[in-house]
């Protein structure tokens, strides 16, 4: 009797490959039947980011991966267009002489997956309020078409930067490109009037009323929509929330010692590796 498929989605490796694999284990994950999503993040501060990224590449359709700020970065560096920072740990990416095929692969993951059928949306960080699911997708295609181009080193000079903080259909040019990558790979608070802030890392304060979570903004226009993400670490949402946002959280801080999670889609089960590998220091 064969055993139906299963869908997991993980949150942020930043180059714990070993806790990769052993959470692989944990889930019985089989790359012909099932298949795993990736939040983003696959790479830095780790310490096994090509192992990493030569795993979940060789994995083809078996995977699905969104892209990160932390991978975002890793394009930007290997192209000089960005300085490598004291404690980025993807060099070992940098020196392999597979270098230009894992990062044209990497360069050409989408900034947002979505799955009708199975009703579940992915993004690294989150939405902002003034998005439906729709204008998330075209957002976020329409980036992933600059990264596709052979111009896609200026994309990669221009997205540095935390301004504009608001959205507007009348943003133009790079500033609307700004926007969309900041919002889907490094938001985390928004203030009451929907503006973005991206500075903030901790997790949420209940008397801070000048910054709320991406996910509890009053009137989301994507609310109603089953939203997984990572890129937080320090908010370790409790399940029991999930249903009251719709949104599904799994960076456990694997990097800084926590855990690696998965969430298998079909019936919401939470599977977690404590940490082996370490971040940098």
């Amino acid at each position: 009797m064969l055993l139906a498929m299963a869908v997991y989605a993980i949150g942020d490796v930043q180059g714990c490959f070993r806790d990769l694999r052993t959470l692989l284990d944990l889930i019985k994950f089989d790359p012909p039947r099932d298949q795993v999503w990736f939040v983003g993040d696959l790479v830095n501060r780790g310490p096994r980011s090509l192992s990493v990224l030569r795993f979940v590449k060789g994995l083809g359709d078996s995977a699905v991966t969104v892209l990160g700020n932390h991978d975002l970065h890793l394009l930007a560096a290997s192209e000089s267009v960005r300085r490598t920072r004291p404690k980025d740990t993807f060099t070992d990416v940098l020196l392999a002489p597979d270098c230009d095929e894992l990062l044209d692969w990497l360069r050409h993951r989408p900034l947002l997956h979505r799955d009708r059928g199975l009703d579940f949306v992915m993004v690294h960080a989150g939405l902002p309020p003034q998005w439906s699911i729709e204008d998330a997708e075209r957002h976020a295609q329409r980036v992933s078409r600059g990264l596709a181009d052979s111009s896609y080193r200026e994309l990669l000079r221009r997205m540095y930067g935390n301004e504009p903080d608001r959205w507007s259909d009348r943003l133009g040019g790079w500033k609307r490109i700004r926007f969309i990558i900041n919002a889907l790979t490094r938001l985390r608070y928004c203030r009451p009037d929907g503006s973005i802030v991206l500075e903030p890392t901790g997790s949420p304060d209940p008397d801070n009323s000048k910054l709320i979570p991406w996910f509890a903004v009053p009137e989301r226009k994507s609310a109603g929509n089953r939203i997984i993400f990572g890129h937080w670490s320090t908010l370790q949402l409790r399940r029991e929330l999930d249903p009251s946002h719709g949104v599904y959280h799994l960076d456990t801080g694997c990097v800084w010692g926590g855990s690696l999670s998965a969430l298998r889609l079909d019936d919401r089960s939470i599977f977690s590796v404590p940490c082996s590998d370490r971040a940098a220091t």
